[in-house]
């Protein structure tokens, strides 16, 4: 597991409790493992990125809203660096390879949003909007923490033949593994701001675990809506 802090190690082990293994059908659903053995039918890798396009652009807005709700300087800037990488360059990056696919950025633009994006994006801006910055980061966390993880295992051993090589090393990178680092922290240190030291004792704790637990679910539903 990787060590990406104190509240992604409790949030995983909850998502990972039940009958359902939330946090396994998200980080091994076989959209994963279609990446992870290059076998992902190309028109399903397109309807991904399609769709995750238009996922970033509401994530943009929910790192933007993470700066109304931050309570420090420090917060703020990060917050800020997060929505300027987002917009920038990670969604810059989206525009490449489709455009390597013949696929032009207006069209990605006119795309119709899936229900599942619908879905998660306006979960994650109304646990921002309702709540405060931590109900915002427990449900943007899963999506963080879940593509560095999956980077990770899907870049070891990874073959310059697979034809989504690109994407796993973006993920498994060094650059986006200290994003994760950095956003445990980030994290860890805005739940000892607000609540102590000894958060999982909280009583919000249960709350920002649901929120964390059930944007994992939105997550497996937007792997699957890539399949469809």
């Amino acid at each position: 597991m990787p060590e990406y802090g104190q509240a992604f190690a409790l949030w995983r082990e909850a998502a990972c409790q039940g009958d359902t293994d939330i946090w396994h059908a998200y980080t091994c659903h076989p959209f994963v493992k279609g990446l992870q053995e290059g076998t992902l039918p190309p028109e399903s890798y397109l309807r991904y990125l399609k769709q995750d396009y238009l996922f970033l652009l509401h994530f943009s807005r929910a790192w933007a809203l993470a700066v109304v709700k931050s309570e420090t300087l420090d917060e703020m800037k990060f917050a800020s660096a997060t929505v300027d990488a987002l917009v920038n360059l990670e969604m810059q990056h989206h525009v490449d390879i489709c455009a390597s696919y013949g696929i032009e950025e207006q069209t990605l633009l006119e795309t119709e949003e899936s229900a599942a994006t619908i879905a998660y994006t306006r979960y994650v801006l109304d646990a921002g909007l309702s709540g405060d910055l931590l109900d915002l980061l427990a449900a943007l966390a899963p999506c963080i923490f879940g593509y560095g993880e999956i980077g990770r295992r899907l870049g070891k051993g990874l073959s310059t033949e697979n034809p989504y090589a690109e994407w796993i090393e973006t993920y498994a990178g060094t650059a986006y593994q200290k994003v994760c680092h950095e956003v445990g922290l980030l994290i860890d240190e805005a739940l000892i701001r607000r609540v102590g030291r000894d958060f999982p004792l909280s009583p919000r704790w249960e709350r920002l675990t649901h929120r964390f637990v059930t944007a994992s679910k939105l997550e497996v539903d937007f792997w699957g809506m890539a399949l469809q």
